[in-house]
Protein backbone atom coordinates (compact mmCIF):
# COMPACT_ATOMS: atom_id res chain seq x y z
CA UNK A 1 0.00 0.00 0.00
CA UNK A 2 1.50 3.38 -0.98
CA UNK A 3 1.93 6.17 1.53
CA UNK A 4 -1.10 8.16 0.31
CA UNK A 5 -3.35 5.08 0.68
CA UNK A 6 -2.09 4.61 4.24
CA UNK A 7 -2.63 8.33 4.89
CA UNK A 8 -6.26 8.08 3.67
CA UNK A 9 -6.91 5.11 5.96
CA UNK A 10 -5.35 6.89 8.93
CA UNK A 11 -7.31 10.10 8.30
CA UNK A 12 -10.55 8.14 8.17
CA UNK A 13 -9.76 6.58 11.56
CA UNK A 14 -8.74 9.94 13.02
CA UNK A 15 -11.50 12.30 11.82
CA UNK A 16 -14.00 10.04 10.01
CA UNK A 17 -13.49 11.70 6.62
CA UNK A 18 -13.17 9.38 3.65
CA UNK A 19 -10.63 10.93 1.27
CA UNK A 20 -11.43 8.17 -1.26
CA UNK A 21 -14.66 10.02 -2.04
CA UNK A 22 -12.71 13.05 -3.25
CA UNK A 23 -11.06 13.26 -6.67
CA UNK A 24 -7.67 11.70 -5.94
CA UNK A 25 -5.36 13.69 -8.21
CA UNK A 26 -6.75 17.00 -7.03
CA UNK A 27 -6.84 16.09 -3.34
CA UNK A 28 -3.40 14.48 -3.32
CA UNK A 29 -1.94 17.61 -4.93
CA UNK A 30 -3.60 19.87 -2.35
CA UNK A 31 -2.38 17.81 0.60
CA UNK A 32 1.15 17.53 -0.84
CA UNK A 33 1.23 21.31 -1.08
CA UNK A 34 0.20 21.55 2.58
CA UNK A 35 2.90 19.04 3.59
CA UNK A 36 5.54 21.04 1.74
CA UNK A 37 4.35 24.37 3.17
CA UNK A 38 4.63 23.00 6.72
CA UNK A 39 8.08 21.50 6.08
CA UNK A 40 7.18 17.83 6.55
CA UNK A 41 8.94 15.09 4.59
CA UNK A 42 6.03 12.92 3.48
CA UNK A 43 2.46 11.76 4.23
CA UNK A 44 3.59 9.58 7.15
CA UNK A 45 5.54 12.37 8.77
CA UNK A 46 2.62 14.76 8.31
CA UNK A 47 0.04 12.35 9.75
CA UNK A 48 2.10 11.85 12.93
CA UNK A 49 2.05 15.62 13.43
CA UNK A 50 -1.72 15.84 12.74
CA UNK A 51 -2.38 13.31 15.50
CA UNK A 52 -0.67 15.41 18.16
CA UNK A 53 -1.17 19.00 17.00
CA UNK A 54 -4.76 20.25 17.10
CA UNK A 55 -3.91 23.54 15.40
CA UNK A 56 -2.30 21.67 12.50
CA UNK A 57 -5.32 19.35 12.26
CA UNK A 58 -7.68 22.35 12.13
CA UNK A 59 -5.57 23.86 9.35
CA UNK A 60 -5.76 20.55 7.46
CA UNK A 61 -9.57 20.40 7.83
CA UNK A 62 -9.91 24.03 6.74
CA UNK A 63 -7.74 23.45 3.69
CA UNK A 64 -9.51 20.22 2.84
CA UNK A 65 -12.93 21.83 2.75
CA UNK A 66 -11.84 24.80 0.61
CA UNK A 67 -13.78 27.59 2.29
CA UNK A 68 -14.24 30.19 -0.41
CA UNK A 69 -17.48 32.08 -0.08
CA UNK A 70 -19.15 35.46 -0.36
CA UNK A 71 -22.58 36.98 0.07
CA UNK A 72 -24.86 36.58 -2.97
CA UNK A 73 -22.22 34.54 -4.78
CA UNK A 74 -23.17 34.45 -8.51
CA UNK A 75 -25.70 37.24 -8.05
CA UNK A 76 -27.73 36.45 -11.17
CA UNK A 77 -28.70 33.11 -9.61
CA UNK A 78 -29.96 34.92 -6.50
CA UNK A 79 -32.11 37.06 -8.81
CA UNK A 80 -33.68 33.84 -10.18
CA UNK A 81 -34.22 32.69 -6.62
CA UNK A 82 -35.96 35.97 -5.74
CA UNK A 83 -38.08 36.35 -8.87
CA UNK A 84 -39.06 32.76 -9.64
CA UNK A 85 -38.18 30.12 -7.05
CA UNK A 86 -39.18 31.68 -3.71
CA UNK A 87 -42.56 33.06 -4.91
CA UNK A 88 -43.53 29.61 -6.23
CA UNK A 89 -42.38 27.87 -3.05
CA UNK A 90 -44.38 30.32 -0.95
CA UNK A 91 -47.54 29.49 -2.90
CA UNK A 92 -47.36 26.04 -1.34
CA UNK A 93 -46.28 27.00 2.15
CA UNK A 94 -46.22 30.05 4.40
CA UNK A 95 -43.06 28.88 6.18
CA UNK A 96 -40.17 27.34 4.30
CA UNK A 97 -37.75 24.66 5.48
CA UNK A 98 -34.38 25.66 4.02
CA UNK A 99 -31.05 23.84 4.28
CA UNK A 100 -27.67 25.28 3.30
CA UNK A 101 -25.77 21.99 3.10
CA UNK A 102 -22.16 23.20 2.77
CA UNK A 103 -22.45 26.59 4.42
CA UNK A 104 -18.74 27.33 4.88
CA UNK A 105 -18.34 30.57 6.88
CA UNK A 106 -22.03 31.51 6.76
CA UNK A 107 -22.36 33.89 3.81
CA UNK A 108 -24.87 31.68 1.99
CA UNK A 109 -27.39 31.02 4.80
CA UNK A 110 -27.18 34.64 6.00
CA UNK A 111 -27.81 35.83 2.42
CA UNK A 112 -30.87 33.59 2.32
CA UNK A 113 -32.27 35.01 5.56
CA UNK A 114 -31.86 38.54 4.21
CA UNK A 115 -33.51 37.66 0.91
CA UNK A 116 -36.43 35.97 2.68
CA UNK A 117 -36.92 39.11 4.78
CA UNK A 118 -38.31 40.70 1.58
CA UNK A 119 -41.09 38.09 1.58
CA UNK A 120 -41.89 37.51 5.24
CA UNK A 121 -41.23 38.69 8.76
CA UNK A 122 -37.94 37.69 10.35
CA UNK A 123 -39.76 35.86 13.15
CA UNK A 124 -41.04 33.36 10.55
CA UNK A 125 -37.61 32.62 9.04
CA UNK A 126 -35.29 29.76 10.01
CA UNK A 127 -32.41 28.35 7.96
CA UNK A 128 -30.45 25.19 8.78
CA UNK A 129 -26.77 25.51 7.84
CA UNK A 130 -24.32 22.59 7.96
CA UNK A 131 -20.66 22.06 7.16
CA UNK A 132 -18.03 19.41 7.77
CA UNK A 133 -15.53 22.04 8.97
CA UNK A 134 -16.11 23.06 12.60
CA UNK A 135 -13.72 26.00 12.36
CA UNK A 136 -15.71 27.41 9.40
CA UNK A 137 -18.91 27.11 11.46
CA UNK A 138 -17.21 28.88 14.37
CA UNK A 139 -16.33 31.78 12.03
CA UNK A 140 -19.90 31.82 10.72
CA UNK A 141 -21.26 32.13 14.26
CA UNK A 142 -18.97 35.11 14.93
CA UNK A 143 -20.29 36.72 11.73
CA UNK A 144 -17.52 39.21 10.90
CA UNK A 145 -16.68 39.68 7.21
CA UNK A 146 -14.44 41.67 4.88
CA UNK A 147 -15.74 44.36 2.56
CA UNK A 148 -14.76 42.15 -0.37
CA UNK A 149 -17.08 39.34 0.72
CA UNK A 150 -20.02 41.78 0.67
CA UNK A 151 -19.36 43.23 -2.78
CA UNK A 152 -22.33 41.48 -4.47
CA UNK A 153 -24.75 41.94 -1.58
CA UNK A 154 -27.57 44.41 -2.30
CA UNK A 155 -26.82 47.74 -0.61
CA UNK A 156 -30.14 47.72 1.23
CA UNK A 157 -29.04 44.58 3.12
CA UNK A 158 -25.53 45.87 3.76
CA UNK A 159 -26.89 49.09 5.26
CA UNK A 160 -29.68 47.46 7.26
CA UNK A 161 -28.12 44.28 8.61
CA UNK A 162 -24.42 45.02 9.16
CA UNK A 163 -22.42 47.09 11.58
CA UNK A 164 -19.14 48.50 10.25
CA UNK A 165 -16.17 47.95 12.55
CA UNK A 166 -13.01 49.54 11.12
CA UNK A 167 -12.35 47.57 7.90
CA UNK A 168 -14.82 44.78 8.62
CA UNK A 169 -18.58 44.26 8.80
CA UNK A 170 -20.36 42.41 11.58
CA UNK A 171 -23.75 40.90 10.81
CA UNK A 172 -26.49 41.87 13.24
CA UNK A 173 -27.93 39.44 15.77
CA UNK A 174 -31.42 39.67 14.24
CA UNK A 175 -30.02 37.85 11.17
CA UNK A 176 -27.60 35.56 13.03
CA UNK A 177 -30.41 34.29 15.25
CA UNK A 178 -32.30 33.01 12.20
CA UNK A 179 -29.60 30.46 11.28
CA UNK A 180 -29.01 27.18 13.09
CA UNK A 181 -25.49 25.87 12.47
CA UNK A 182 -24.57 22.18 12.74
CA UNK A 183 -21.49 20.11 11.98
CA UNK A 184 -22.28 17.53 9.29
CA UNK A 185 -20.55 15.12 6.92
CA UNK A 186 -22.61 14.90 3.71
CA UNK A 187 -21.14 11.51 2.84
CA UNK A 188 -22.00 9.81 6.12
CA UNK A 189 -24.64 11.64 8.12
CA UNK A 190 -28.41 11.49 7.84
CA UNK A 191 -29.97 14.32 5.83
CA UNK A 192 -32.88 16.45 7.11
CA UNK A 193 -36.29 15.60 5.65
CA UNK A 194 -39.12 17.53 4.01
CA UNK A 195 -36.98 20.45 2.76
CA UNK A 196 -38.51 23.14 0.55
CA UNK A 197 -35.13 24.41 -0.65
CA UNK A 198 -31.65 22.85 -0.43
CA UNK A 199 -28.46 24.71 -1.31
CA UNK A 200 -25.54 22.51 -2.38
CA UNK A 201 -23.23 24.90 -4.20
CA UNK A 202 -19.54 24.71 -5.12
CA UNK A 203 -18.84 21.51 -3.22
CA UNK A 204 -19.70 18.63 -5.61
CA UNK A 205 -16.80 19.48 -7.94
CA UNK A 206 -14.37 17.98 -5.40
CA UNK A 207 -16.06 14.56 -5.22
CA UNK A 208 -15.83 11.41 -7.33
CA UNK A 209 -18.79 10.44 -9.55
CA UNK A 210 -19.75 7.62 -7.15
CA UNK A 211 -19.81 10.00 -4.18
CA UNK A 212 -21.87 12.55 -6.16
CA UNK A 213 -24.37 9.85 -7.09
CA UNK A 214 -24.91 8.92 -3.45
CA UNK A 215 -25.38 12.56 -2.46
CA UNK A 216 -27.77 13.48 -5.29
CA UNK A 217 -29.98 10.53 -4.37
CA UNK A 218 -29.93 11.61 -0.74
CA UNK A 219 -30.77 15.20 -1.70
CA UNK A 220 -33.72 13.90 -3.74
CA UNK A 221 -35.02 12.03 -0.69
CA UNK A 222 -34.44 15.08 1.50
CA UNK A 223 -36.71 17.32 -0.60
CA UNK A 224 -40.45 17.40 -0.10
CA UNK A 225 -42.57 16.79 -3.21
CA UNK A 226 -42.47 20.46 -4.23
CA UNK A 227 -38.93 21.17 -3.01
CA UNK A 228 -36.02 22.56 -5.03
CA UNK A 229 -32.28 21.76 -5.11
CA UNK A 230 -30.01 24.73 -5.93
CA UNK A 231 -26.50 23.80 -7.18
CA UNK A 232 -23.33 25.76 -7.98
CA UNK A 233 -22.36 27.39 -11.27
CA UNK A 234 -19.90 24.65 -12.21
CA UNK A 235 -22.14 21.83 -11.03
CA UNK A 236 -25.07 21.43 -13.40
CA UNK A 237 -26.42 17.88 -13.14
CA UNK A 238 -25.84 16.34 -16.58
CA UNK A 239 -28.42 13.54 -16.31
CA UNK A 240 -30.81 14.70 -13.56
CA UNK A 241 -33.35 11.98 -14.45
CA UNK A 242 -30.88 9.42 -13.00
CA UNK A 243 -31.75 10.89 -9.60
CA UNK A 244 -35.44 11.50 -10.36
CA UNK A 245 -34.75 15.23 -10.64
CA UNK A 246 -35.55 17.66 -13.44
CA UNK A 247 -34.20 21.07 -14.33
CA UNK A 248 -36.66 23.92 -13.73
CA UNK A 249 -34.19 26.79 -14.24
CA UNK A 250 -30.43 26.65 -14.83
CA UNK A 251 -28.87 25.40 -11.53
CA UNK A 252 -32.30 24.65 -10.00
CA UNK A 253 -33.86 21.17 -9.86
CA UNK A 254 -37.15 19.77 -8.58
CA UNK A 255 -38.34 16.21 -8.06
CA UNK A 256 -39.70 14.58 -11.21
CA UNK A 257 -42.91 13.81 -9.36
CA UNK A 258 -43.77 17.51 -9.34
CA UNK A 259 -44.30 19.87 -12.25
CA UNK A 260 -42.79 23.05 -10.82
Amino acid sequence: MNSYEVFKTNIYKLINIDLSSYKEKQMKRRISSLISRNNFNDFDDYFKALKSDKKLLNEFMNYLTINVSEFYRNKEQWDVLEKHIIPKLLKNNKKLKIWSSACSTGEEPYSMVMLLSKFMELKDIKVLATDIDKSAIDKAKIGVYSDKSLKELPKEFKNKYFEKIENTYRIKEIIKNKVEFKNMNLLKDEYPKDCDLIFCRNVMIYFTEDAKSIMYNKFHDSLNDKGVLFVGSTEQIIFPHKYNLESIKTFFYSKKTHNF
